[in-house]
């Protein structure tokens, strides 16, 4: 079940639309929705604070230091705060009237998203523009591997709200495939159409049973009715196939395991999700 949904509140007014979604996906499931603006340094280019590379320098009563002017980062946190107020005043006037059980938060000091998303069923943010400038991937990194819960990443060039119509399941037998669709049964349950989707390949295939068979059993059981599709490719080109595929069934989600793999101990994103996180069109029902 879907009771409460915590939303990343976007700073820029053109990236609203993740608001008008999440207030969709809580109405679906009359769910309580949580808003949360960051007014912190996310950003500040690296270096500014004296660490990383290409540090700059500045002149302060004669002597020489390091990182951006006290100043400049000031001014930096203050454009920040006064974003972050107005991305919830602008919440509060999309939400106003809707009979939804909401709340808002302004946080002002570095807090983590992934920390904050553990105590509600579901996470909701943005993906990445990078073409102008907005750089999602750490948070959504962070809400996958660090919260425990699912997450849908909605595309920046999504205009409509939640829609079940028909949902591509991508399926390979793994612990986090297994994991998504489970996550997702409350979606899968409201779905008109639900796709168990299968690339062909070394990594799906162990010979013991008839690809999709056994897990189309087990969504049966929760009166969910699958098509299973498959289609051969190689381990490379994962990400292609699968946006090929929702894109000539013309879906409107996609659900799917989200891999990574360790450094420094942190997870980052694995080949297969990234490609399909950065090129995606319809929204991505991911969970770890």
């Amino acid at each position: 079940m879907i009771k409460d949904v915590i939303l990343n509140l976007e700073r820029h007014k053109s990236r609203d639309c993740v608001r008008d979604y999440a207030i969709t996906v809580a109405r679906t499931f009359n769910a309580h929705l949580a808003g949360v603006a960051f007014a912190d340094g996310a950003n500040i280019p690296l270096g500014a604070f004296g660490d990383g590379a290409n540090i700059p320098v500045f002149i302060v009563s004669g002597q020489m230091s390091i990182g951006l002017p006290p100043n400049v980062i000031a001014d930096i946190l203050a454009e920040n705060e006064e974003a972050a107020r107005s991305a919830i005043q602008r919440f509060e006037a999309a939400v106003k009237g809707s009979l939804l059980s909401v709340e808002h938060r302004l946080v002002e000091v570095p807090a983590s998203f992934s920390e904050m998303a553990r105590r509600y069923d579901l996470s909701i943010v943005m993906q990445s523009d990078n073409k102008n400038g907005v750089n999602n991937d750490i948070l959504i990194e962070a809400a996958l591997f660090e919260s425990g819960r699912p997450v849908i990443v909605v595309p920046y060039i999504q205009k409509e709200g939640m829609n079940l119509d028909r949902i591509v399941c991508c399926w390979d037998g793994s612990r986090a495939a297994a994991r998504a669709i489970n996550d997702a049964l409350p979606l899968l349950q409201k779905a008109r159409a639900v796709e168990l989707f299968i690339v062909a390949n070394e990594k799906t295939g162990n010979g013991r049973e008839i690809r999709g068979v056994a897990i189309g059993s087990h969504l049966a059981r929760h009166g969910i009715k699958v098509e299973v599709v498959t289609l051969p490719a190689a381990d490379i080109d994962v990400a292609n196939v699968i946006l090929s595929r929702v894109a000539d069934c013309s879906a409107s989600m996609i659900v799917m395991g989200g891999y990574g793999h360790s450094r420094f101990r942190e997870f980052i994103l694995g080949g297969a999700t990234r490609g399909v996180l950065t090129t995606m069109t319809v929204p991505v029902f991911i969970s770890h």
